[in-house]
């Protein structure tokens, strides 16, 4: 066998004759049915087209911006809250997780709001300014994860 003798197999098929009289199976009309827009010569309509009804893409509202659909959950403890959160002085994720307030995956950031008079070890994923200046003040330490 020589290079130049070696054939593919035929993979796609002849494409279909239309038109060519009544004994082909396709002819007169050519299986376009009979008038209208889609029977017609360069007739047809786009594919976004809905039949005179107001499009889709006129109907949506216009808002600006985007929203990620799989955006981090974030829980968020102030600071008058962060007593009740904080097991023997000490928060973190995992005890957050183990008492069922956070799921895995989910993110915590602290906030300043409130004053805070017991030192509480803190691990999380944020804080503000606010709330790691008041955290220190009181005898705490803020570790970011």
């Amino acid at each position: 066998m020589q290079l130049h003798e070696i054939t593919s197999e035929k993979t796609s098929k002849d494409r279909r004759r239309v038109g060519r009289g009544i004994g082909s199976g396709m002819g007169k009309t050519s299986g376009r049915g009979t008038k209208g827009q889609k029977s017609r010569t360069g007739g047809g309509v786009p594919a976004h087209f809905e039949g005179g009804q107001t499009p889709i893409i006129r109907r949506l509202p216009k808002h600006k911006g985007f929203r990620r659909p799989h955006r981090p959950v974030t829980f968020v403890i102030n600071l008058t809250h962060l007593a009740q959160f904080a097991d023997n002085g000490l928060l973190t994720l995992k005890s957050l997780t183990d008492r069922g307030y956070l799921n895995s995956g989910e993110r915590v950031k602290i906030l300043g709001s409130g004053e805070i008079t017991t030192a509480v070890r803190v691990e999380a994923n944020a804080i503000s300014h606010s709330a790691k200046s008041k955290i220190e003040a009181a005898g705490g330490t803020v570790t970011i994860i």
